[in-house]
């Protein structure tokens, strides 16, 4: 199975579709995402944008979910920035916290407030 998401025109992902297998190989058994997005835009109108996605990330950095952002530059899928103070990592196109949260075996939440981690009791 493949992962395609459907992008709206500024590049946010507003579905996600799941392609078999068969309906994006070539001739030789090749998985090409082109025929992917023909297939798609087959049954969703020719003037509709997809970009393949993948659960392990080795398509576009992170698996694309519903108010992703496709980045171009980047070719990948970026989530929505969760809090202010965060910051994108350019490697892995993810969000983290300005400060690594404690690694003392306890369950913590982010508090933007104080832009600190709180351990949660």
């Amino acid at each position: 199975m493949a992962h395609f998401a459907k992008l709206n025109s500024e590049n946010i992902v507003i579905h996600v579709s799941v392609v078999d297998n068969w309906n994006t190989v070539d001739g030789s058994g090749n998985e090409l995402e082109e025929i992917g997005v023909a297939y798609l835009k087959s049954i969703h109108g020719a003037d509709t944008n997809w970009k393949q996605t993948s659960y392990n990330g080795n398509i576009r950095k992170n698996y694309a979910g519903i108010e992703y952002t496709y980045d171009e530059q980047r070719d990948a899928f970026i989530a929505p920035k969760p809090y202010a103070s965060w910051v994108l990592n350019e490697t892995t196109c993810r969000y983290e916290a300005p400060i690594d949260e404690p690694d003392d075996g306890k369950f913590h939440i982010w508090n933007e407030e104080t832009t600190s981690w709180v351990t949660v009791e």
